[in-house]
Parts: structure tokens; sequence; C-alpha cells
């Protein structure tokens, strides 16, 4: 489900919950109303309220570091790769089969990152890419240095391999779950529509109101399509940018 459907889907549960109430006051006793049963009601919805914002404030944090940790992973393999190429551009030109080895696992990223399908399909890339890089390994590992300069050389590619083979499996790891529990989505969701049938329980039907409780239904469905969106940095509108991986293809092979 996109980020766009379950937006609109709490946007749907939210000012329905308003609706909700502004139909269920017209139906209930005047004692229900009282300024005693009001001033309960106040004091239990504050309750919610508090907690909902609290695991809002969560899921927005949680969904935060996780986006950066993807930036911050495809920033650190784009600075390996260059240190790789330039480490094997030192050794000599027998590192040519690995240095292009090594660029045609860029442009696999690029093409992960550029993606235009779900972030369901992105593992499919994950064997070719894995592949890539241990053949790289083994076409360093097979290197024969003539030099201590070149062996110095070598363990260092091999170094920087091992470091790029580690970041991309934690870049698997963090696509393999969601940073957002579900059962928290959830919850909030059926917290914010208590408290939206509170507000429509007690507020005059007028115009006034109900714009006031479609633009805040809007604003919450808006927090929680950037919190999906955010948990998905390889789909939708906020994107993983691969301009630092492009960077790589112009200075590698030079």
């Amino acid at each position: 489900m996109s980020a766009i459907e379950i937006g609109l889907i709490v946007f749907a549960c939210v000012f329905g919950g308003s609706l909700v109430g502004a139909f269920v006051r017209p139906a209930l006793p005047p004692h229900h109303l009282s300024e005693e049963s009001k001033d309960v009601i106040r004091l239990g919805m504050g309750l919610v309220a508090t907690m909902s914002a609290l695991v809002l404030g969560l899921l927005i944090a949680s969904a935060k570091s996780s986006f950066d940790a993807w930036r911050t992973g495809y920033n650190q393999a784009a600075v390996d790769f260059v240190l790789v190429d330039r480490t094997l551009a030192h050794y000599g030109p027998e590192t040519q089969t690995a240095r292009d080895l090594l660029r045609r696992t860029v442009v696999s990223l690029v093409g992960q990152l550029e993606r235009t399908g779900g972030p369901e399909s992105v593992p499919a890339d994950v064997p070719a890419t894995t592949a890539g890089g241990g053949a790289l390994y083994d076409e360093i590992e097979a290197l024969s240095p003539q030099t201590e300069e070149q062996r110095g050389l070598q363990a260092q590619a091999l170094q920087s391999t091992v470091d790029l083979a580690r970041t991309r499996w934690l870049l698997v790891e963090e696509l393999a779950g969601s940073s957002i529990p579900m059962p928290y989505l959830v919850v909030l969701v059926f917290w914010l529509a208590v408290l939206f049938a509170s507000f429509g329980l007690f507020a005059p039907p007028n115009a006034t109101v109900v714009v006031t409780m479609l633009t805040c239904a809007l604003s919450v469905s808006a927090a929680v399509f950037l919190i999906i969106e955010l948990d998905r940095p390889l789909d939708g509108v906020i994107r993983i940018s691969s301009g630092p991986l492009h960077n790589v293809l112009a200075q590698l092979g030079h």
C-alpha cells in the first residue's frame, strides 16, 4: 500500500470520527452533555491527545532516523567506491578488469535508487549486486603484487571492498523491515479518531467548525504520509538522491 493510500485512509478515519461525533450529539440525552460530563470528557481527551502527540513524535523520529541511515549508507558507499577505484588505479593497469566490475556495481546501485517500482521490488537487485561485489573481491584477491607497494595497495583495496559489502548488507537489512511498527500506526489512528469524535460531539455544527476539522484532519494525515514516505526512501516523493553515485560514475575510470 502506497503512502498516499495510507494517508487517505488516515484522513477518512480521523475526519470520519468528527462526523460521527456530530451525528451522535443530537441523539444524546441532555444530561450526557452537562458541564460535569464535558469536564470529564475533556480530561480524558487531553490524555489521549498527549499520548497521540508522543506516539506521533516517536514515529517521526524513527522514520527520520531510518531515512538518514539510508542516505548515510549510500554516501559512505559512494566514498568507498572512489577509494577502491583510486587504489586500483595506483596499483597498475592489470586492475582494469576489477575496475570494470566496480563500475558495473555502481551502475546497479544507481538503477536500484532510480527504480520507479515500489520498495517491495528493490530486493530483486540484491543477488546481482552481491554477486558483483563478490566477483570484485575475487578479482582483487587474484592479483599478483610484485612490490611491497602493490601488496599494500591490494590489502587496502580488499579492505575497502569488505567495507562496501558490509554497508550494502546493512542497507539490505534496513530494507527488510520497516522502522514504523504497524500496530503503533493503527493505535495512533484510533486515538486520533476518538479525539476528533469528541471534537464533533461538543462543537456546534457550522461551516467554520467543519472547515477547521477538515484542516486538522488533513494536517494529521499529511504527517502520517510524511512518516511513511521517510520510511520508504527508495520509493515515492521523498527519495534518497542518486546524485552522489552519479558523481562516482563520473570519477571512475580516470
